[in-house]
């Protein structure tokens, strides 16, 4: 098997002093002194060119046994063309994912603002901030699914999106929630709503305990979660997926 080292994201190579390291537990203690902010999640030896594949802070990079050079970027193995790096980074991430699951059954439909298209006999869950530039992009491709019914939970992130929170109120304090929400992510026009009892402060408060920190973040009924905005099509075959998991 024939494997080279490719891109990288600072420099390619970091020389670091020869220190002889034997195992992980040597690497990860000479790497702990050096960097002693990073977050070291497992260091597990490769089964190419020596190296050991270690995931800091949620990135995969590359050292040698003698923990001589840290290694930034993918590595490509020519014969299939394979990036072994970006498939093991979607791997971990997907597991990730996966641990984090819960029944699609278990969220507070109840705190949602609840749109129905079409049948609307598919369902998917939608976390969304309404000053969120890719939640807008999301919403553009939904409206071109049909048969379905999204559960639009308003999470403002406010560190990003200062007035997101107040934004989220109105949407939820307006007579008709789906069409001020339609009109403001779709159409830019802000609803005028007077105050009232709200659950976004409670909403915030549930997807931060389900690890939820990006938007959109979306639920679909088989417990498969997908952080970001995806386009159309994807969404689309993420639904039929969902449907045909729930029949088998």
């Amino acid at each position: 098997m024939f494997i080279r080292i490719l891109t990288v994201m600072t420099s390619a190579l970091i020389l670091l002093s020869g220190i002889a390291c034997a195992d992980e537990a040597s690497i990860r203690a000479e790497f702990a002194k050096k960097y002693p902010q990073a977050n070291i999640e497992s260091i597990t030896k490769t089964p190419y060119l020596g190296l050991y594949e270690m995931l800091v802070d949620g990135e995969v990079i590359y050292t040698d046994a003698d923990f001589t050079y840290l290694i930034f970027g993918s590595i490509v193995e020519t014969k299939t063309r394979t990036n072994l790096t970006d498939a093991r980074q979607r791997e971990i991430e997907d597991k990730k994912l996966k641990a984090l699951a819960f029944p699609f059954e278990q969220l507070p439909f109840e705190l949602a603002i609840k749109k129905v298209k079409g049948n609307g006999s598919r369902k998917v869950a939608v976390f969304s901030d309404p000053d969120c530039p890719f939640c807008r992009k999301l919403e553009k491709d939904i409206e071109k699914i049909t048969d379905v019914t999204i559960y639009t939970f308003l999470f403002p992130i406010e560190q990003l999106h200062p007035k997101a929170p107040e934004m989220s109120r109105a949407i939820w304090c307006a007579p008709d929630r789906v069409k001020a929400w339609d009109e403001y992510m779709l159409k830019g026009v802000v609803p005028k709503s007077p105050k009232c009892d709200n659950p976004v402060e409670k909403i915030v408060a549930y997807g931060q305990s389900k690890k939820i920190n990006g938007t959109p973040t979306i639920f679909f009924t088989d417990g498969k979660r997908v952080p970001g905005a995806i386009p159309a099509e994807r969404f689309e075959e993420l639904l039929k997926n969902a449907g045909s998991a729930g029949k088998s």
